[in-house]
């Protein structure tokens, strides 16, 4: 890091950060959070304040208790602690307040054995150490994906909470071939998208493949294709059902076309032609209700130019 020098008349700087201190109290992991507080002003001594606000006690099966200061009430911030407010157990787990990204982590951390039976070795793999120890302790498949080395897959799972069990057999076929999920989410849309096509997602052919987000953008422009085909096919049904009513409308301008050699202007005369014009100029172009409509001269009906 470089010492960075601004020119600046602000005599009076703040921060605020976090740190956590990762350790064990008898059989239970406990992961401590303190505020740091510091103040610096133009010819005075740096001063600092720290105190702690937040204890997440996990215990071997992975059941969890808060311990945390009051919190102030705010529509901008959720972290306004009270400083000289006790250290209490509090109802709210899941609270976002408790959910605290350190700026470090004291280097010295203490981990209860079950944690190290279940595949941790010391390294998050880019996961708050509260997330990670309570998935890989209550969490089979949590176990078994940090066991296999399938980190991306561990994290995209703990992150999104999503239903694993759609997708754990293909999990294991990945596990079984020594293929590594680069990308949890695009993997598991790809599945999703294979799925969709009819494939057999027990078969490494498919949910093993080389270049995953090649196979992920080809599977994703095929569906995107057919959404296409289908959006144009009920625009057509729907416009059958006028179709009658247009070419009573507009029949006495059918044949009328104009053209200086290269470039010709006409009447579209069926929903066959108007649909044959949206595919050639990639625009929707169908009768729509103003196009039903009785209209003066001086507001022609729907043409089609062409050169």
């Amino acid at each position: 890091m470089e010492l960075e020098a601004l020119r600046t008349r602000k005599s009076v700087f703040s921060e605020n950060e976090y740190f956590s201190i990762v350790t064990t109290c008898k059989q239970y992991q406990v992961i401590r959070f303190f505020f740091v507080k510091s103040r610096y002003k133009a010819g005075q001594a740096a001063g600092y304040s720290i105190y702690e606000v937040v204890q997440r006690w996990i215990s071997a099966k992975g059941t969890t208790v808060t311990v945390a200061r009051l919190r102030g009430m705010s529509i901008l911030y959720y972290d306004l602690w009270a400083e000289y407010s006790d250290m209490e157990v509090r109802k709210n787990n899941k609270l976002r307040a408790y959910d605290i990204n350190p700026v470090c982590t004291y280097p010295r951390q203490r981990f209860i054995p079950e944690l190290k039976r279940n595949g941790f070795n010391g390294e998050y793999h880019n996961i708050l150490p509260y997330d990670l120890f309570t998935a890989i302790l209550s969490d089979s498949r949590a176990e078994t994906l940090l066991k296999a080395g399938q980190y991306p897959m561990l994290r995209h799972y703990i992150r999104s909470s999503f239903d694993i069990e759609r997708y754990w057999a293909s999990v294991k076929i990945c596990i079984r071939n020594g293929y590594t999920i680069a990308d949890g989410s695009m993997w598991r849309d790809t599945i999703d998208l294979l799925r969709h096509f009819g494939k057999d997602t027990n078969s490494p052919k498919y949910v093993c493949p080389t270049d995953l987000k090649a196979e992920h953008d080809r599977l994703m422009h095929k569906r995107n294709k057919e959404i296409e085909r289908k959006k144009l096919e009920e625009r057509i049904r729907q416009a059958k059902k006028h179709e009658k009513a247009y070419r009573k409308l507009k029949g006495i301008f059918f044949g009328i076309a104009f053209t200086d050699g290269t470039l010709q202007v006409r009447v579209l005369e069926s929903v066959a032609e108007f649909a044959a014009e949206g595919t050639n100029c990639t625009i929707a172009c169908f009768p729509t209700p103003i196009s039903l409509k009785r209209t003066p001269l001086s507001y022609p009906p729907p043409l089609t130019a062409s050169a």
